[in-house]
């Protein structure tokens, strides 16, 4: 990928820190746009390092992040009009939250990375200005013991900054609070939507084949007929785990993604029998009850990774419990299928 974020360089204690730009040009925004939608995301990165904004000078704030380009982008465009330093840590490419979590943005790496780039050298200071996100990842107290350098955490969001540098150093409690609103849901849509696409083509064409089963035996000519419509309403069904659940997700009741996915998924069914799109054979309409609540519930838990309301004991706990209701959902619906074509 060529950094046309680069925008020169600047002598500092006899090294060149690289100076970037604070403001997002067309191929970061067309960059951003094919990563949301999955292309591309596991090279969408920047070389870890010392970067300069404005005009930074010895006295200058020092901001971490992450290599992931997104959460780079986020810090650069938001310090417009303000002079610092970015050290940017070595998490392969994956966002502070996340990466705090696996270690890589992590203790280890930003004493490391400190020591190369020589940040004594470069600032008088011993201030790191950190994402609260990041925190997880990193003991300040083994940071100071091996650098010298006292760590700060910043807001959660990059947006808050400047004001977190205009009110001292301090945060407020907005600032601190971690959401998970409409914005940030709807982001995530596109990738998850093109990240789960082999459940959605292996579910269309197994229930299309299925379509093909009829009580005089297997024929093609049964898919013109009922093809199409188990093409639709798979598809629905993965819409309905995708897209819809996300979107609507603190309005639907209960706390469990796979809950709350499976009461979209039945949802969607209900409007399906409204509106007579569903079978009229009544053992096949509670199959695709069946098939499309189990489909829906197993894709809305992607968000489990992604969301606020939970924690990785609360994952485990909840999959725990699901996924083998999921499983016996599946095959139900699947035998109810066959049973209703024979009949």
């Amino acid at each position: 990928m060529k950094d046309t974020f680069l925008i020169g360089s600047i002598p500092v204690s006899g090294i060149d820190i690289p100076v970037i730009a604070s403001e997002l040009n067309s191929s970061d925004f067309f960059g951003a746009v094919m990563v949301r939608w999955g292309i591309n995301r596991n090279n969408y990165r920047v070389k870890p390092g010392l970067y300069a904004v404005g005009s930074p000078n010895q006295e200058s704030d020092v901001f971490v992040t992450a290599n992931y380009k997104l959460s780079f982008d986020a810090l650069r465009k938001n310090l417009s009009g303000e002079n610092g330093w970015i050290l940017v840590l070595d998490t392969k490419g994956v966002n502070v939250w996340c990466a705090a979590g696996k270690g890589t943005f992590g203790t280890k790496e930003l004493i490391n990375r400190i020591r190369m780039v020589s940040l004594e050298k470069i600032v008088n200071h011993r201030r790191l200005i950190l994402p609260q996100l990041g925190a997880t990842g990193v003991a300040a107290h083994k940071v100071k013991e091996e650098t010298g350098f006292n760590v700060h955490y910043g807001p959660v969001r990059a947006s808050d900054i400047k004001k977190f540098i205009n009110d001292g150093y301090r945060a407020d409690r907005e600032m601190r609070r971690v959401t998970f609103g409409f914005k940030d849901r709807i982001k995530l849509i596109p990738n998850d939507f093109m990240y789960g696409k082999f459940y959605l083509l292996g579910a269309m064409a197994a229930l299309f084949l299925i379509s093909g089963i009829s009580s005089k035996g297997f024929s093609y000519n049964n898919f013109s007929g009922e093809g199409g419509p188990a093409l639709l309403y798979v598809f629905l069904a993965y819409f309905s785990g995708i897209v819809i659940t996300p979107l609507f997700l603190p309005y639907i009741p209960g706390r469990h993604f796979s809950l709350k996915g499976f009461i979209a998924g039945a949802t969607v069914f209900l409007f399906l029998v409204i509106l007579k799109f569903a079978d009229k054979n009544v053992i096949e309409l509670i199959s695709w009850f069946f098939i499309i609540t189990v489909i829906s519930s197993f894709l809305a838990m992607n968000f489990t990774g992604s969301s606020t309301y939970t924690s990785l004991s609360g994952v485990k706990k909840e999959m725990k419990i699901s996924v083998p209701f999921q499983i016996g959902f599946a095959l139900i619906g699947v035998v109810l299928q066959v049973i209703g074509k024979l009949i």
